[in-house]
């Protein structure tokens, strides 16, 4: 009785093992695609002193690699976090950048909102 039982179990375990194996290797690795809207987003964030540090650098840190444009933007942006702000500025209740980086980083902005809005012009002709 022991034997069919243990040839049970064991036949279940495999299936289930090999299921999860399968769907595994079947899946594929999860992307994630920085465009001008979550850019324009995190600028606006950073701008109204909504935005943490972590998520500032969880996306400025990480490169764009589908787009030249969009990754010389996310460049000047680190920069302007090197140049301009100071972390640990926003746990002493001050804004992420300095008053020259916020002007920078407005400005960079409007560039950016300025080139999408062109660009979705072109693509709607």
């Amino acid at each position: 009785m022991t034997v069919p039982l243990f040839l049970l179990v064991f036949a279940v375990c495999v299936v289930v093992i090999g299921s999860v194996l399968a769907v595994l290797m079947l899946a594929g690795t999860p992307r994630y695609r920085t465009e001008p809207e979550h850019l324009l987003a995190l600028f606006d964030r950073a701008l109204g002193d909504d935005l943490g540090e972590d998520e500032w650098n969880a996306t400025i840190l990480y490169p764009i690699r589908h787009s030249d444009y969009l990754d010389g933007v996310r460049r000047r942006a680190r920069q302007l976090m090197e140049d301009h702000g100071r972390f640990g500025r926003l746990s002493r209740n001050k804004s992420l950048l300095d008053k020259e980086g916020t002007a920078e980083l407005k400005a960079l902005r409007d560039h950016l909102n300025a080139r999408t809005q062109l660009e979705r012009q072109r693509v709607h002709k």
